[in-house]
């Protein structure tokens, strides 16, 4: 219960000020009551001390009257205690706090929003029906609380998790431990783990693979632990040709021990774990570092180079490179899958660059800069080689290199970047492409240029695709989560001929 614990009021001047609000006069009135009655006072008896009538003290033993200081003066007299008595924010016993609960609740905005008739709060209603009703008000409060603070729950969570991946440069030893115990136990002592492999250790696991057709839209894989089934869909895994992957996640949730996650953060947590162990099993540790450090030693690290020499997808190579290139090659790296609309889907960084984040530090759901390389990268044509580029920024200058993926919703760049110290590890460091990038001020690509926005300005009216960009703050500007100079382009583009517009200049 949230009761004032404020002494009393400012009385100079012998004004009548009121104590309390609603909630304060309602213990208020509890105590007087609890006082009277431990005394043998009946209403007309205490009414007549203080010369009032019993129909004045019944209101202010139910909280309807705020009582000023002279009336609880009155009262403290009249019951042989003192205000101070009367003013403390306890309730006198159990069943007071919870009628007092009870009262409060039923005239509180969640109560009216049921429509449910409110219960009278009698002698006869019997104590544990006062705690199942308040119980379930608690109830109730906390669900809608949960359900309401979801997007912030969301934000807070992914930030949390970012900042214990940072501090552990996001390298998990004890999933490391547990992948190479995995793959001694069917046997893989070296090099790719080839799919017959996995589906040994599925086996080994206790588990047989079943494809089936009708495996829901939602999941990549299904796991049946009760008969010891692991379901993948076979019309292929979700868009992705890497069966290996799908089953393994599956797989590593169940040596993980997950069960279903009490909140958005467990949830967040048990994906990065299950993700982490699936990638140290298709890309092992001993043999990843043996080359990843050779690659060193020749100046010549390549994710491509990577990707290639253990058979998996770039993102999954980018991934792992995340978890070894600090702890094993001494490289602080940043890591981001951004969307085609700009919004960043995940990110890491332990190299000191600058995401764009909202109030809370959450970088999910925000827009990149238009000049990064994730950015950059969806207007190259060339999807067969690398792309590399070096961008200024206003917390140094980086290397990246980025790729495109097609996926169910929509276009992905994964890029990988490092400091300018330390590119000269990688292969593409000769590149040429720059950029400069000035975000997050506003000037330097987020605010539309000055022919555009007299041109368009109060007359463009988009509607925002719902995205990851709901789980961060609204982002500034009159349409949250809209790129108002892609807009304004578009409508630059599409404008009828004719009608006195001019070019845009570059």
């Amino acid at each position: 219960m949230a009761i004032s614990t404020r002494q009393g009021p400012d009385t100079r001047d012998g004004a009548a000020v009121p104590l309390a609000q609603e909630a304060d006069a309602l213990t208020i009135g509890r105590r007087v009551r609890h006082l009277r009655t431990r005394r043998g006072m009946t209403l007309e008896q205490l009414g007549e001390a203080i010369g009032r009538a019993p129909s004045q003290v019944s209101m202010l033993e139910n909280g309807k009257r705020e009582p000023t200081i002279a009336r609880l003066q009155a009262v403290a007299r009249a019951l042989g205690a003192s205000v101070e008595d009367l003013l403390s924010p306890q309730a006198p016993t159990h069943r007071d706090g919870l009628e007092i609960e009870l009262e409060r609740v039923q005239h509180g905005p969640l109560f009216s929003a049921l429509g449910v008739r409110p219960v009278r709060v009698t002698k006869s209603l019997p104590t544990d029906a006062l705690e199942a009703i308040v119980a379930l008000q608690h109830e109730l409060e906390r669900l809608h609380t949960e359900r309401a603070l979801t997007p912030e729950e969301a934000r807070r969570a992914n930030t949390e998790l970012r900042a214990d991946m940072r501090a552990k440069d996001n390298y998990f030893p004890e999933l490391e431990h547990l992948a190479r115990g995995l793959l001694d136990g069917v046997g893989h002592a070296r090099g790719p783990l080839p799919q017959r492999a996995a589906g040994e250790l599925a086996a080994h696991l206790g588990f047989a693979i079943h494809y089936v057709p009708d495996v829901p839209q939602s999941t990549r894989a299904v796991i049946d632990r009760r008969h010891g089934r692991v379901y993948l869909p076979s019309d292929g895994i979700r868009g992705r040709s890497d069966a290996r992957s799908a089953l393994l996640q599956a797989l590593a949730s169940h040596v993980l021990d997950h069960a279903e996650p009490r909140d958005y953060s467990e949830f967040l947590r048990q994906r990065v774990e299950a993700n982490y162990l699936c990638a140290a099993l298709l890309i092992p540790e001993r043999d990843a570092v043996k080359t990843l450090r050779e690659a060193k030693e020749a100046r010549a690290i390549s994710l491509e180079d990577l990707r290639d020499a253990f058979a998996v997808s770039y993102e999954t190579a980018a991934h792992r490179f995340t978890n070894l290139a600090t702890r094993h090659l001494g490289i602080g790296v940043h890591f981001m899958k951004v969307h085609e609309s700009g919004a960043i889907h995940k990110a890491y960084e332990n190299d000191g660059v600058r995401f764009p984040a909202d109030a809370l530090g959450t970088v999910e759901g925000q827009h990149v800069c238009r000049h990064w390389t994730a950015r950059v990268v969806f207007g190259i044509t060339d999807r067969l080689s690398p792309y590399y580029q070096y961008t200024d920024t206003p917390t140094g200058t980086y290397w990246c290199t980025s790729r495109v993926a097609d996926t169910a919703d929509g276009r992905f760049s994964v890029s990988v970047g490092v400091p300018y110290a330390q590119v000269k590890w990688f292969l593409g460091r000769e590149t040429t492409a720059r950029a400069t990038s000035r975000c997050p001020d506003e000037g330097c690509c987020r605010r539309p240029r000055e022919p555009l926005a007299q041109r368009w300005d109060g007359q463009a009216f988009p509607s925002a695709r719902p995205h990851a960009s709901m789980l961060a703050a609204m982002p500034s500007g009159a349409f949250p989560g809209v790129d108002t100079t892609e807009v304004y382009e578009f409508l630059e583009r599409h404008a009828p001929s004719g009608d006195g517009r001019h070019a845009p200049t570059a």
